[in-house]
């Protein structure tokens, strides 16, 4: 009888095979079978974007208009987002350069004065080199925003002389040797 038993707790576990191999996975932000509604444990927050989402296309050149309010939100990220590594006239040489940091690329620099807008959008979303990328941290609009005021950083050191107004070009007149 007792021979019996065993036998039988034997065959019992013989029948029980938990390998965990072959237990149905469910990813959390995948849709399953295995939930009434097919979604996963996980629904993503309202709003975000996955990483490697296609936005699908954007726009080449700013796509607002210029105005104070714009140009102050530009400057105001920036300010946030750039200038401790591109300090705040845009020329590289923020703090976290001055600690030791690589020193990222000169705005006023011509071959970033030519380059297209859209150069400092993608780079922005992207990275590049040791910039990582600012697509989660910076909405698209103030991206524009700080390409606007890139430019303006950039107009301000190379503003031709005739465009200047009367009053600044006598105040430059004082101001030189």
């Amino acid at each position: 009888m007792k021979r019996l038993a065993l036998l039988g707790i034997a065959l019992l576990l013989c029948g029980c095979e938990q390998k965990m191999t072959k237990m149905p996975r469910v990813d959390p932000l995948e849709t399953s079978p295995l939930f009434a509604d097919g979604a996963g444990t996980r629904v993503p927050v309202a709003g975000t974007i996955a990483a490697d989402a296609d936005i699908g296309p954007q726009p080449t050149a700013l796509p607002a208009a210029l105005d104070l309010e714009l140009m102050q939100r530009g400057q105001q990220r920036f300010n946030i987002f750039c200038s401790p590594c591109h300090d705040y006239t845009g020329h590289g040489n923020g703090r976290v350069v001055q600690r030791g940091f690589p020193q990222p690329p000169d705005f006023h620099s011509a071959r970033l004065i030519a380059a297209p807008d859209s150069h400092f959008f993608d780079v922005i979303t992207h990275g590049y080199g040791t910039m990582f990328s600012y697509a989660s941290r910076v909405p698209v609009s103030d991206r524009w925003a700080i390409i606007a005021y890139i430019r303006a950083l950039q107009y301000s050191e190379h503003v031709p002389a005739g465009e200047l107004t009367p009053d600044l070009k006598a105040k430059l007149a004082e101001a030189a040797p």
